[in-house]
């Protein structure tokens, strides 16, 4: 019963995009509509309005982007917190977990007034850079290091290697998991990310999906169905990483220390 509810909206988007705009609005409800109109997908992606394909490319990039970028950066950051002693080091976590308590809206304005003045508007760069960090991620890659076998790298060490090299070939290589997990948390909230795309991507060729779903609402003629084939066909992606790397995202929380 729990599942039939979860999978209402799946049904709702697909019944829909397939669906003639005279059905959607209908005052009888039929489960199936009488004519499936597949043709709803080539005038979707054939849209002059809106470069749906486009965005569907440039949501791929900046997801990935930004996740390899976030992962080298704060895996770094959480190990450096974890194991490099240093007179500051709790000082610099507590100002990192600062940082959580200021709402994102916050930092809007003064993001946007950098980025525009380093000419990335419309620019990957401006999509991708500014989410490179993220005092999250840094606390779970710091919670998970300390609880790391110190064991390991001490052999590491033992083997002539450096703090650099115990890092990328032994530490990493043992958290491939953990790793996974913090990957599939930051892909889905890239890819589902409007915001700070709407104020960045103001050139149809830079927009990510969500922005693409924006325009198809806000249309002077709506298309109902294509926005809900739309719809369906933006969130297959992350409903497909899910289903094949929910094992990591449980992995993950376990391993961060943040159970009981």
């Amino acid at each position: 019963m729990a599942a039939a509810l979860f999978l209402l909206p799946f049904y709702l988007l697909l019944r829909n995009g397939l669906a003639s705009r005279a059905e959607i609005t209908a005052p009888q409800w039929t489960f199936f509509p009488s004519t499936v109109h597949w043709e709803n997908f080539s005038r979707l992606f054939s849209s002059s309005d809106v470069p749906f394909a486009r965005s569907l490319l440039n949501s791929a990039i900046v997801a990935t982007s930004q996740t390899a970028g976030l992962l080298v950066i704060c895996s770094l950051a959480g190990y450096g917190l974890a194991r490099i002693p240093y007179r500051h080091s709790r000082a610099v976590f507590y100002a990192v977990l600062a940082t959580l308590m200021i709402p994102t809206s916050v930092t809007f304005v003064p993001s946007f007034v950098v980025v525009s003045s380093l000419g990335w508007l419309s620019d990957f760069r401006g999509l991708v850079i500014p989410g490179l960090f993220s005092a999250f991620s840094v606390f779970l890659f710091r919670q998970y290091f300390l609880d790391f076998p110190r064991e390991l790298e001490e052999a590491g060490r033992v083997d002539g290697l450096t703090r650099w090299g115990v890092f990328w070939r032994i530490v990493v290589p043992n958290s491939k998991g953990f790793f996974a997990a913090i990957a599939v948390i930051t892909v889905i909230g890239s890819w589902n990310a409007f915001l700070w795309p709407l104020i960045i991507a103001q050139s149809p060729d830079s927009w990510t999906v969500q922005v693409a779903l924006s325009g198809l609402l806000t249309a002077q003629n709506p298309q109902l169905n294509l926005l809900f084939l739309a719809a369906a066909v933006s969130i297959l992606p992350i409903v497909l990483l899910f289903v094949f790397l929910q094992r990591y995202l449980v992995r993950g929380v376990t391993e961060s220390g943040l159970t009981g």
